[in-house]
């Protein structure tokens, strides 16, 4: 199931529109990704400016990290399990950087000041992240389902979510784990809800179309060692589908009306499009023309 051709907005090139199916006969109110959904309730007009003007960010060193990170986690279960080692992992990542930046012309001007020495450096902090990932697992005892999985589900509401799971466990009884790496820090329990609906999400997604409740949601933070768990149940799961499809009625309202908020807070510090936005005296461009319902499904966040 996918947004059909009338619906389809500014992500329609997305990744994530490559692998949908196409939906017939269905008037799709359009598609949400957790990240998306995540970068609207932080501030509406982020959300606009990457997903209605799609105004380029500039590469991160941070970002471009746990792309690398996550491209050899992806490609370590590709071995056979024996040779799934820190040392294999750690002898992988010039080649997953290389793999990753012949995909991504941005990343070619990251390192522009003393590159050989500052890539060289960047290079063992992916290594260095890496190595703690095998203090928290043993993926030679783990043979995943799926991995970089691709899931969509159509709600009854006619909204679409989907998203990328970095890897999906099942055991032999059936029951399934989601689970996501993440190369930044596990957050403080204040912000712990926020960092689980993107798992919710997701665990959503195959209730609706495997019929099943995931067993287990597991983050993996690899920028500080731990292990983040929880345990849906269909209480959860249905007030995540609230919670989304509440998202996307007040994405639909600031479509209609225009009205892209700002919502300053301290992850502005961070912001690549802070000269733009009113809140520090900038000015947004004038909005582009959207042909149908916004799009906002792709997802691959790979912090």
């Amino acid at each position: 199931m996918s947004v059909p051709a009338h619906s389809v907005g500014p992500m329609s090139t997305s990744p994530a529109d490559a692998r949908s199916t196409p939906v017939d006969g269905v008037d799709v109110l359009g598609s949400l990704s957790p990240s998306r959904a995540s970068d609207f309730t932080a501030c509406p007009l982020l959300f606009r400016f990457r997903t209605i003007d799609q105004l380029p960010e500039p590469p991160s060193e941070s970002a471009a990290r746990g792309t690398v990170v996550h491209k050899v986690l992806e490609d370590l279960f590709d071995l056979p399990a024996p040779e799934r080692t820190p040392r294999q992992a750690r002898s992988m990542v010039e080649q997953a950087w290389e793999d990753v930046r012949s995909l991504d012309p941005a990343l070619a001007t990251l390192f522009t000041t003393d590159a050989g020495e500052a890539e060289a450096d960047w290079l063992e902090s992916c290594r260095q992240v890496l190595r703690r990932y095998f203090d928290l697992e043993d993926p030679r005892r783990l043979e995943p389902a799926e991995r970089e999985h691709y899931v969509e589900a159509l709600l009854d509401s006619k909204l679409l979510l989907r998203g990328f799971i970095d890897r999906v466990d099942v055991a032999a009884d059936g029951r399934i784990r989601v689970v996501d790496y993440k190369t930044s820090r596990i957050p403080s329990e204040a912000y712990e809800a926020k960092a689980l609906f993107q798992l919710k999400f997701y665990a959503l997604v195959i209730w609706r179309t495997r019929g099943v409740v995931p067993a287990m949601l597991q983050l993996i933070y690899l920028g500080s060692g731990d292990i983040l768990r929880y345990v849906p149940d269909e209480a959860d799961l249905l007030a995540t589908e609230r919670k989304a499809e509440a998202i996307w009625r007040a994405i639909r309202t600031a479509q209609e009306t225009g009205d892209w908020q700002p919502n300053p807070g301290r992850l502005c510090s961070w912001c690549a499009h802070k000269s733009l936005c009113p809140a520090f005296g900038g000015t947004p461009p004038p909005l582009p023309r959207i042909p149908g319902p916004v799009t906002a499904g792709d997802d691959l966040d790979l912090d």
